[in-house]
């Protein structure tokens, strides 16, 4: 008789095993070096999606089905609008058009936190860190003011203008793609307009607290870049940059405004429509697209892709469905100080991408669910390693010499996310 046939076996139980993966992978994200080798976060969450498909956690069909397309398409075609934006020079010339007005640090500091958050909130947090840090840079050794302290307003001006938006950072796309919201703009805007706005204002007034410093300086740019295109480095791709601008602009009132059904009317218009018909002007009409799509953040398209690989095969174990309790989705506050502090330890849009399948199933709210939205999205905040929006700003200002200690970060972040968690947990306790 022959015997059986011969297996690799795994002493650890399939369930088990994708569950090890995942830990794994969020120690290795946590410190990110082992030894001499420093890793970084897309390479190890690339090697955790390999392992859960090697290991037969998760079929290469179902591995395939599980990619958002949505989201990648999304995500792909305004990190083209990002590239064309730095590319371009277009974002320079424009702070130095605004900034010329400025005539001291209240004004500057103001303009400066909320033309970053409101990019962000429709050019997605992480685009806005990669154009960003060249331009905090630029404009602290131009007017001669601290550039740590344009950093920090940076990271927190990006991290909460994108809030109250479907399409402000990767987290917030998952819940919009996933909830199936009829008009996720006007939506989002209504739970979590109003305490945005009120936690930029604090913002300033902690910045303005925290280095007293640069209170006291005069602003002056003295020489103001024409940005019609005459002394950009890249007139044309300028000019074709305005139209993608102009496209994304329109398709977001558009679909604010057809889906208040004012005659009945219902017309949505798809997310990733929206990021297309940005990048479709710039790779149309500008020579540089083989340049620019060579430059997007590739990196970061292949965290995406293996995470959600990855967060399929440890959902189907079916262990978060068993151990989060339905009560976890009935609490604003609960549900948002879950999220602050987990994302804290896995990075907000891993957090996301696990458990707000969980949570949807459990039945929360609209107000719930822009409590995890706000928790997740505000955990950028308190600390350097809540959002990688921060690693993109921090890395970025390294290469040039410059950065920000993780104290450095905290000193401003604790009390911050103290006074806007606040804010954000009694406006959706009362919506």
């Amino acid at each position: 008789m022959p015997g059986p046939p011969c297996h690799i076996k795994i002493l650890v139980k399939p369930v088990e095993f994708a569950l090890i993966i995942l830990l794994a992978v969020f120690l290795l994200i946590s410190v990110r070096q082992v030894g001499r080798f420093r890793f970084r976060i897309w390479q190890i969450m690339c090697a955790g999606a390999v392992a859960v498909i090697i290991t037969g956690q998760i079929s290469l069909p179902d591995a395939a089905r599980s990619i958002n397309v949505d989201v990648m398409v999304f995500l792909f075609g305004m990190f083209i609008v990002g590239e064309a934006l730095a590319e371009s020079g277009y974002l320079v010339a424009f702070s130095q058009h605004l900034v010329s007005h400025c005539r001291n640090f209240w004004q500057f500091i103001v303009l400066f936190v909320f033309s970053m958050a409101f990019l962000a909130a429709f050019l997605m947090n992480d685009t806005m860190a990669i154009i960003g840090t060249p331009l905090a840079l630029y404009l602290g050794r131009r007017l001669g003011i601290s550039v740590k302290m344009l950093l920090v307003s940076l990271c927190f001006a990006i991290t909460t203008g994108s809030v109250m938006s479907p399409i402000g950072n990767p987290q917030n796309l998952l819940i919009a793609t996933e909830g199936g919201y009829a008009n996720p703009f006007g939506t989002f805007l209504l739970y979590l307009g109003i305490p945005t706005i009120i936690s930029l204002v604090l913002l300033v007034l902690c910045i303005r607290f925290f280095y007293p410093q640069d209170c006291r300086k005069s602003i002056c740019m003295t020489e103001e870049v024409n940005i019609n295109g005459g002394q950009l480095p890249d007139p044309e791709l300028a000019r074709a940059l305005k139209i993608s601008l102009f496209l994304i602009a329109s398709c977001i009132i558009l679909q604010v405004l057809l889906t208040l059904h004012p005659f009945g009317l219902v017309c949505d218009v798809p997310l990733p429509v929206i990021a297309i018909a940005g990048a479709a002007p710039v790779i149309l009409f500008s020579g540089k697209r083989v340049k620019i799509i060579k430059k997007i953040d590739w990196p970061t398209l292949i965290f995406f892709i293996s995470m959600f690989v990855l967060m399929a095969a440890v959902f189907n174990t079916g262990f978060f469905q068993a151990a989060v309790p339905a009560a976890a989705a009935s609490s604003v506050f609960l549900l948002f100080s879950t999220s602050l502090i987990i994302s804290q330890f896995i990075s907000n849009v891993p957090f996301v991408a696990l458990f707000n399948p969980l949570l949807q199933q459990a039945g929360m709210s609209v107000s719930e669910t822009m409590a995890l939205v706000a928790g997740s999205t505000l955990a950028g905040n308190l600390t350097i390693l809540g959002a990688a929006s921060n690693v993109i700003v921090i890395q970025n200002a390294e290469r040039q010499g410059e950065t920000v200690t993780f104290l450095e970060f905290i000193r401003l972040g604790i009390p911050f996310t103290l006074l806007t968690g606040v804010i954000f947990v009694v406006w959706l306790s009362i919506v």
